[in-house]
């Protein structure tokens, strides 16, 4: 059992003072409003991070050169497929640590990993097909962020479900054998703390046939997220094969509900961005790696006014940090629509509604019980220092404001993940230790491109 105090907390009826947090288990199991103890400034629930690749992560800076042609998403996939060719099992689990400390730091209780580096570089099953995601699993054990694992589906290289490429071969699966993979994850994550989940992740509708996804769904597994309408090359390429846009193909043929995770949608139209948000599933922005791969803009706008949920991830890794993956969502719909506080209400502020969202969403994506202080909730929690200087003198739904527009990982001092205090005074309790190892992964990494 431990306690938390907060001299302000986030509590679903709003702002409290002097609030007391006793876990127990790694749940919370009471909240009390004007008890006196030990103060942390500022309590919130943390959010799930919903979307990463964590081996991009030692990728961050090699890819910013001109090439022979135009840059866009297609060629940043080439020059990521030739560098994940020289990665083993040590420099994942290495880098898996490192981004899954930058994400406590910076705010976030959970890792979601969409997880699709599976196989040697040839393309040959591990001794143990799970080998890679254990790997991620045992960065979990480390780190002790609270994981969701989403072992990936990748059949095909296209929808015209020609042969993987070259750069593809780690990720292949058919459906036994990705079955197979998620039994042997599965068990793995049995041996890790009792918030971990195990979900399922059919790559892309590029990735995986109609029935190849219709196998996936009928094993019931957890949450659900596949990436969906991010680039106008990937919606092309449906609308040549399948006669409808992404979207419009997923709403016909799938039961789209609340397991839902659907990755970017940054290439939507109006009825489709109305009829995705009516059906409960989560949109997974990223708008970091979205801006940075030129995907596009979300229409957040639309979507959240009629309904829709969302949940924040860090995807490339490259850089991480929740105020700023905020900060993005907001700013992008401002420049589109030459707007301020586009995703305001009148009744709630742009970094209330953004946190709130996001946390509802993240443990939805998740799979998690967690999202806001609450008994018989996962106690993931985080502490803002109120004596920072952009805090000061705020109270209440401006502090979120100030963090969402002018904030930074600085102003996180502690977190929580199930209780677990992983985070204090701003520094992750074991950086010393999973620092030094991701250097020495990257310099291995990077010396032999």
């Amino acid at each position: 059992m431990g306690v938390v105090w907060a001299e302000r907390a986030l509590l679903p009826g709003g702002w409290a003072r002097d609030v007391r947090v006793e876990v127990v288990g790694g749940r919370i199991g009471s909240v009390v409003e004007g008890a006196e103890g030990e103060r942390r400034s500022i309590l919130l629930p943390s959010p799930a991070n919903v979307h990463s690749h964590a081996f991009q992560r030692a990728m961050a800076g090699l890819t910013e050169r001109k090439g022979p042609g135009a840059d866009s998403f297609w060629t940043w996939r080439a020059l990521m497929y030739r560098f994940l060719d020289r990665l083993d099992p040590d420099q994942v689990e290495a880098i898996a640590a490192f981004v899954q400390m930058e994400m406590l730091e910076a705010g976030f209780s959970t890792n979601v990993e969409f997880h699709y580096l599976h196989h040697q570089p040839d393309g040959t099953p591990y001794p143990r097909l799970g080998e890679m995601g254990e790997r991620i699993v045992a960065a979990a054990a480390g780190s002790g962020i609270g994981l969701t694992l989403l072992p990936v589906h990748y059949q095909y290289g296209g929808l015209d479900r020609r042969p993987l490429g070259a750069g593809q071969r780690r990720f292949g699966t058919d459906p036994e054998l990705y079955l197979k993979l998620l039994a042997e994850l599965g068990a793995s994550l049995r041996h890790l703390a009792p918030d971990a989940d195990l979900g399922a992740a059919p790559h892309s509708l590029r990735a995986v046939s109609g029935e190849g996804l219709r196998e996936v769904l009928a094993e019931g597994v957890g949450p659900i997220h596949m990436h969906l309408a991010e680039t106008v090359a990937e919606v092309e390429e449906v609308v040549a094969a399948t006669g409808a846009r992404p979207v419009e193909w997923l709403l016909d043929h799938v039961g789209v509900d609340e397991a839902w995770c659907l990755i970017h949608c940054t290439q939507m139209l109006p009825h489709e961005t109305l009829g995705l948000a009516v059906t409960g599933a989560v949109a997974g922005l990223c708008p970091l790696t979205e801006a940075s791969l030129g995907d596009g803009i979300f229409d957040g706008v639309r979507w959240m006014e009629a309904g829709g949920r969302i949940g924040i991830g860090s995807d490339s890794d490259i850089r991480i940090s929740l105020a700023e993956e905020l900060r993005q969502l907001e700013t992008t719909q401002r420049l589109r629509d030459h707007s301020r506080a586009a995703l305001a209400t009148r009744e709630l502020s742009t970094g209330r509604r953004l946190w709130e969202a996001s946390c509802r969403g993240g443990a939805q994506a998740a799979g998690r019980a967690s999202g806001a202080i609450a008994e018989g909730l996962w106690a993931d929690l985080v502490a803002l220092d109120g004596g920072h200087v952009d805090l000061e003198g705020l109270e209440g739904d401006a502090v979120l404001d100030a963090f969402v527009a002018a904030g930074d990982s600085r102003m996180v001092t502690d977190v929580w993940a199930a209780g677990r205090h992983r985070v204090r005074e701003g520094r992750h309790v074991e950086r010393e230790r999973i620092e030094p190892a991701y250097r020495a992964a990257v310099r291995g990494l990077r010396a032999a491109l």
